[in-house]
Formats: C-alpha cells, sequence, structure tokens
C-alpha cells in the first residue's frame, strides 16, 4: 500500500479509538483518516465514502445522542441508564446496512464485514456460532427467558444453582449478575447494575444483592430486550483473585493479552478491578497457557471478515479447561500494551499495510440482518460442560445440593 492510500473512519470523532487509530496511521506514514460521524449516520444522513477509500468502522458508543439515535428514541437516556438495548441493536443493524450499501456504491472498501458485527453483538448468536464450530463455551440455555419466574423454573429443570444472566445486545459488564441459588430459596446476585425508581442504571461499582425482590424487580426490567443466560464457568485464581483474558487477534494471530483480575466474579477492568501480570498467568497456566491462543486463532477464523476480534477468554480453577466467554467487535481499546512496540492500533495498520486486498471480500450470504438464526438443538448442553468437580471462584455460599451434571455432545 502506498501512503496516498485514504482510511475513512465511522466513529465519535472526539472518541479515543478514533485518535488512537489516527496516530497510528500518521506514525505509519499514512494521511490522516477522513471521520464520518456515528451522529450522522445514526440521524439518517446520506454517507459519501470517497471511491477506493478503507473503511473502518468503529464503535458507536459513548455518545448520549448518538445511543438516542440508534434508539430512535425521543429523548436520551440518563446517565448509565440500560434501556432499549433491543431497539438499539435494530437501529445499529439499520446503520450497518446502510454503510454497506454506501461503501458498494462509491466503490469504497469496508474492513470489516457488517454481519459479524452483529453476530458478536448478539450474545446468543455468537455463542450458538461458537459451539456449532467446536469451540469452549459454558452451556446456555436455548432461548432467553421472559421474567424473573421463568428464568427460575428453567434453571430449576436444568439443576443449575450457578449461572451468569446477561442482556443479549449489551457490552462492558452492562446488565450483568453473576446469580447463585440455594437449595434452601436464598439468593446472592453480584453485578455492577442498580435499581432506582423501576429503572436500572450501570454504576461502577460492584455490588451484591441478597433479596429476591430487587433480582427479580432488574431481571424484570432486562428480560423484554432479551437476557442470554450461561452456566458459571469457575475461573481460575491467582494472587488471591479471579483472573481471565482479554486477547485480541489481530489478522488471524493473538497479539495483544490482558489479564483482568478481581475480588468478584466480574472481572471488566473499568469496574475497579486490576491488571493482572500476564508472565505470572502464563507460568502459572503452563502449556495450558498455548492452547489458550490456539483456541483464540480458531475463534478468529470463524469470523473472516474482521480484521481484528477481541476474546475474552476464561481458565478453570486448574488451569487445565477453558472457555470463550465473549467475542467483541470493538475490543481493541486496551492503553498501553504494547507487542513488539506496537499498539493494538499500530499493529493494526501494519496488518493492513501487508494485505494483499486491504479490504474484507464481498460476502454472498452473510447480509446484516436484525434477527440472526436462533441458538442450535443441543446448546443446553453445549461444549466445554465444567461439571468436572473443579472448584467455584470465590463465592461467599454455593448451594450444597450438587447441580445434574448435563450431558457434553
Amino acid at each position: 500500500m502506498s501512503n496516498d492510500t485514504h482510511l475513512t473512519i465511522v466513529g465519535n470523532p472526539d472518541n479515543r479509538r478514533v485518535a488512537l487509530f489516527t496516530r497510528a496511521a500518521a506514525a505509519a506514514g499514512l494521511p490522516a483518516p477522513e471521520v464520518i460521524a456515528w451522529r450522522g449516520v445514526a440521524a439518517g444522513e446520506a454517507i459519501a465514502f470517497r471511491p477506493g477509500t478503507l473503511v473502518r468502522i468503529d464503535s458507536p458508543g459513548e455518545d448520549p445522542e448518538v445511543d438516542r439515535l440508534l434508539r430512535h428514541a425521543k429523548d436520551q437516556a440518563e446517565h448509565g441508564e440500560i434501556t432499549g438495548t433491543r431497539a438499539w441493536f435494530e437501529g445499529f443493524a439499520q446503520a450497518l446496512t446502510r454503510i454497506d450499501k454506501a461503501a458498494a456504491d462509491a466503490g469504497a472498501h469496508l474492513l470489516h464485514d457488517p454481519a459479524e458485527i452483529l453476530i458478536m453483538f448478539d450474545k446468543s448468536c455468537t455463542h450458538a456460532h461458537l459451539s456449532e464450530a467446536g469451540i469452549p463455551v459454558p452451556p446456555a440455555l436455548p432461548d432467553s427467558p421472559g421474567d424473573w419466574p421463568t428464568l427460575r423454573a428453567r434453571l430449576r429443570d436444568q439443576g443449575w444453582a450457578r449461572v451468569f444472566v446477561k442482556p443479549r445486545h449489551s457490552s462492558s459488564a452492562s446488565g450483568v449478575i453473576a446469580l447463585q441459588q440455594a437449595s434452601n430459596g436464598r439468593i446472592m446476585a453480584t453485578t455492577s447494575t442498580e435499581l432506582a425508581d423501576g429503572r436500572v442504571f450501570n454504576s461502577l461499582r460492584v455490588r451484591t444483592y441478597r433479596d429476591e425482590q430487587t433480582v427479580a424487580a432488574i431481571i424484570d426490567r432486562l428480560a423484554p430486550d432479551g437476557l442470554h443466560v450461561e452456566r458459571w464457568f469457575p475461573k481460575a485464581d491467582l494472587n488471591g483473585k479471579v483472573v481471565d483474558l482479554r486477547v485480541v487477534v489481530i489478522g488471524g494471530t493473538p497479539t495483544h493479552a490482558v489479564v483482568r483480575s478481581s475480588h468478584t466474579p466480574i472481572t471488566n477492568l473499568h469496574l475497579g478491578n486490576t491488571r493482572g501480570d500476564l508472565q505470572t498467568l502464563k507460568q502459572a497456566a503452563g502449556s495450558a497457557y498455548e492452547k489458550a491462543m490456539e483456541t483464540c486463532e480458531k475463534t478468529a477464523v470463524l469470523f473472516p471478515g474482521s480484521p481484528h476480534v477481541a476474546i475474552d477468554l476464561m481458565f478453570s480453577p486448574t488451569w487445565q479447561s477453558q472457555a470463550i466467554a465473549e467475542v467483541n467487535a470493538f475490543g481493541d481499546l486496551l492503553p498501553g500494551v504494547t507487542t513488539n512496540g506496537q499498539d493494538t492500533y499500530a499493529a493494526q495498520i501494519a496488518t493492513i499495510l501487508n494485505s494483499p486486498t486491504n479490504h474484507v471480500p464481498p460476502s454472498s450470504s452473510n447480509q446484516p440482518t436484525v434477527d440472526p438464526p436462533p441458538p442450535g438443538p443441543g446448546q443446553v448442553s453445549g461444549r466445554g460442560s465444567t461439571h468436572d468437580g473443579i472448584k467455584p471462584d470465590r463465592p461467599e455460599w454455593v448451594d450444597p445440593r450438587p447441580e445434574t451434571p448435563t450431558a457434553t455432545p
């Protein structure tokens, strides 16, 4: 690629993601990318790409007006409010369709397949996609419980006392609940979600609820937009904290990794959790670390139209089992993390420069859709079943009743 090649970012102009990618392009001797604002795209304005430009689709997040426009809502949500995630996903799908068409009409080249972005923004669809390919994932319920009583009944039928409940179309631990139920009816829900005046909000503090009324109210508020419910995968312990990995795979190769460590089951770093030491984790995991990187490579292969994916990978307490928790389209923001002197954005620019085509090949079947295919049969038992006698990750208490094992296909 010559340095007169033109790059375009669909992003939020004042966001640090755009700034970091622009800085990486400049460091590589490329002209500053043109920025097409998500606000205009979400508002339905005409999208004018320069012919031949390479288009990077970046996150529409962290802008309340973009959020409002994608939800087709009258008013902006209050700060931190979790609302209309299904409507947001539908609006996001419509916007990606318009971006795809505008690029095709202009002869521009998308660096990202919009259909794959949508898969990654649907936790149930991602889970089914990985499970069908033999990637280890926690077992999951085959559909979305519509309310708290339905969720409790489904978990009772499965014999699952400990699960993660996730909004189907959310990110950054928004609305995620680590739920435990005891045989005597006690419950414990760990989450960064708080309830206020009948609405639910994200906060930066992870808290624990033990009263069913509050937990039921949160679940009932989130359920209409869709829930993805996975059996709890106990995580490895390192220096007294549970840990998992955020791994960024660029051009098919795991290039950057961050250890996320926490005293709670929820490890997202923005919630006050800390980065662990990667070398210490590698020593603890031994040969299982290389196996984990192979799993990340195999996962990335399932998204051939995505130049990078960010994967959240969990190790079991014995380090011998692993499972994928999430695959993220926009999870490449890892400030200060470098490999061979390159941060994630510089590594992506280098991959673009070395790519023979520099764009995603056209797809005849993966067009953006609002309703991805439902999870396939057998998803309840899933792959990578964790019923192997390993210890759970530091709960305050655990149901003494053993869970009923489920067969792994």
